[in-house]
């Protein structure tokens, strides 16, 4: 951003600068967004609120129009980029001023699968959308879902999976759940391109996810019924 950027963008007034920081967000400008959220810091607005009112304001829309066919992965990535530079400013901030949290979410490809392109997508939607995200990577075992789940101390767990061959494993893992009494702790979503939503409804999931827009829908949800 040049100086002259930097001036007019600091001379904006709240209800201006905010709608230009979202647009900034929207077009994927990382520079633009980190001085945006360092602006209303010093203005005094609280954590919180910069990431509430401007941020996730800001993916919101990015999560709709990804719905709509209006952007593209592509696109949505360098969006979330920019969230995930402006988060890197709040989250500590919100850890000290004990923010109010979205949920925490558990989210990992199943064991056998090696495809990761998708869950990283959500990750970086339900980010925007105010969760703390774990992503456990790939080829995760029933084990390594509960460990994790158990360590972040989760409401949601987050599966993902390319390949009819490793999508059944998702039934295992919440079978493993319920034999250990620790079903009804989590939230269980599914998603990946083989799957349904009547398959997610056979595994007992609680929802199928077809894309990231709607998994930040759904999750926020599942989230406020309980």
């Amino acid at each position: 951003m040049s100086e002259e950027e930097d001036i007019i963008l600091s001379e904006l007034p709240d209800d201006e600068l905010v709608p230009q920081m979202q647009d900034d967000l929207y077009d994927g400008l990382d520079e633009e967004v980190v001085e945006g959220v360092n602006i209303l810091l010093e203005r005094g607005w609280m954590p919180y609120d910069v990431l509430t009112k401007a941020l996730v304001g800001g993916m919101t829309v990015v999560g709709n129009d990804f719905r709509d066919g209006i952007l593209f992965v592509p696109e949505v990535l360098m969006a979330a980029k920019a969230m995930k530079a402006g988060m890197a400013i709040l989250k500590p901030l919100l850890a000290d001023t004990g923010a109010p949290r979205m949920g925490k979410m558990v989210i990992g490809t199943v064991k056998g699968d090696i495809h990761d392109i998708g869950q990283n997508l959500v990750t970086m939607m339900m980010e925007g959308a105010g969760f703390e995200v774990m992503n456990i990577g790939i080829n995760n075992s029933a084990e390594e879902y509960i460990a994790a789940l158990e360590e972040f101390d989760a409401d949601i767990l987050g599966m993902s999976a390319l390949l009819t061959t490793t999508m059944p494993y998702m039934k295992t893992v919440i079978e493993e759940l319920a034999a250990q009494g620790k079903r009804d702790k989590y939230i269980v979503m599914v998603g990946g391109a083989p799957l349904n939503e009547e398959f997610g409804t056979a595994i007992g999931a609680d929802s199928y996810c077809r894309d990231a827009a709607v998994a930040v829908e759904v999750a926020k949800d599942l989230i406020s019924q309980r």
